[in-house]
């Protein structure tokens, strides 16, 4: 099977035409959430089902278990301190591991009401943690607790500086992978509300930010996604869109065009741009982690 799908040449100056998918790790259930640490030379990701964050080593290759349990995280980013930023399913709030190792919570309610099961998370450049919260993590005991929404809506949030809570988006049928442009200027989220509703179009949108930094403009579709789902995706400094689907990685231009796409032996949830220049994929699908080098700079 090819490697790749070069829909435009502009994907070919994008790759490297002789490069590999490297298998880092396999032996979960369902792989997501990767994050790198670039002091210390590792890969994190969560492992949701079996209620464990995995560490892959950069420097001799090995794995470990990095947290075990961890109330099912799910998504996670790192901040400009170097902290792990964590979207937790069963604890159902957006936690941070603090440099000595302590959780503290973020956020776990809105107006009183508990979260869903808050999905995936990106840190604004002013230290803001925007998130989205579906209910993947309360539909069912595999990734957290089956449990009835007590928000009875799937959104995305804000938490300012001063952990002040807003609701930004609420037009998503299941809000989940979020990232901003490089300029910061556009917010993308990512909808599988599919899982769901069968006529739900699987979508990237794009939200345009407000000059106060803090609000969203009326959302419009960025991209569709022709095969299984988009979910976690990541941006380069170009304004490309490096998304997760059904047969691999998909790349958009920052128009909205599919340049090409990566293909992958199973399905992937979400990838992260890791390594000393950030020019590598970490793509983590199904069971497995894989990793590419790529011609492009992670945000």
């Amino acid at each position: 099977m090819a490697l790749y799908d070069i829909r435009d040449a502009r994907f070919a100056r994008l790759i490297l035409p002789n490069e590999r998918l490297d298998l880092l790790w396999t032996g979960g259930r369902w792989c997501e959430g990767p994050a790198y640490f670039p002091a210390g030379r590792y890969l994190v990701w969560s492992d949701i089902p079996n209620d464990r964050v995995m560490r892959w080593d950069e420097t001799d290759g090995s794995t470990s278990v990095f947290l075990q349990p961890c109330l099912n995280h799910n998504g996670h980013t790192t901040d400009a301190r170097g902290r792990l930023v964590s979207c937790e399913h069963r604890g159902r709030a957006v936690s941070r591991v603090e440099h000595d190792g302590s959780r503290r919570v973020l956020a776990d309610r809105f107006d009183g009401k508990r979260f869903n099961s808050p999905n995936d998370v990106v840190v604004k450049s002013d230290g803001t943690v925007w998130f989205s919260d579906p209910t993947y993590g309360i539909d069912s005991d595999y990734e957290g607790d089956a449990a009835p929404s007590e928000l009875g809506a799937n959104c995305v949030y804000r938490i300012a500086a001063d952990g002040t809570l807003s609701r930004v988006v609420d037009d998503l049928v299941q809000p989940n992978g979020l990232a901003f442009s490089p300029d910061e200027r556009l917010l993308y989220v990512a909808d599988t509300g599919r899982t769901h509703v069968p006529d739900c179009t699987p979508k990237i949108r794009a939200y345009p930010v407000g000059a106060d930094g803090a609000s969203l403009g009326p959302g419009r579709d960025f991209a569709i996604c022709d095969s299984g789902l988009f979910d976690g995706f990541r941006v380069d400094t170009a304004g490309n869109v490096w998304s997760s689907a059904g047969d691999g990685v998909h790349c958009f231009s920052p128009e909205g065009e599919l340049l090409g796409k990566i293909f992958v032996p199973e399905v992937v949830a979400n990838l992260c741009f890791f390594g000393p220049k950030r020019n590598r994929l970490a793509i983590c699908a199904t069971t497995s982690v894989y990793s590419i080098y790529v011609r492009a700079r992670g945000c």
